[in-house]
């Protein structure tokens, strides 16, 4: 299983910005597809989280601004980043959690390499 991100770049304050992270491969399900942030000096962070079932969960910081969504038929998630601040600055990678046969109730986790988001002020 391999997930690909995509959509980081360079934007000033306040702008907007779409992540993208396609998951392939020997896929039954997905369960969880999470997005983290890593920053210099900081340990990776949870920014956002999505389930199977449509829950998600947001870091506070990024409360009102990020929104995670998914397209199963895509094995893809999304993270829309609205109002991007200059902390928001870091890697962003996603994992999922994988059943690769259809007898795996627990999955495994996976990870993408990140893609780089640069927010200046």
């Amino acid at each position: 299983v391999q997930l690909q991100a995509s959509g980081g770049g360079l934007v000033q304050a306040g702008g907007s910005l779409r992540l993208s992270c396609r998951a392939s491969g020997a896929i039954v399900r997905i369960r969880d597809m999470d997005w983290y942030r890593q920053t210099p000096g900081k340990q990776r962070e949870l920014v956002a989280a999505s389930t199977s079932g449509g829950s998600t969960h947001y870091d506070d910081s990024v409360e009102g601004r990020f929104t995670i969504s998914r397209d199963s038929a895509k094995n893809t998630v999304y993270l829309q980043m609205n109002n991007l601040k200059p902390e928001d600055t870091g890697v962003y990678s996603c994992r999922a959690r994988v059943a690769s046969s259809p007898h795996d109730y627990s999955g495994v986790l996976y990870w993408g390499k990140g893609t780089q988001v640069t927010v200046s002020s």
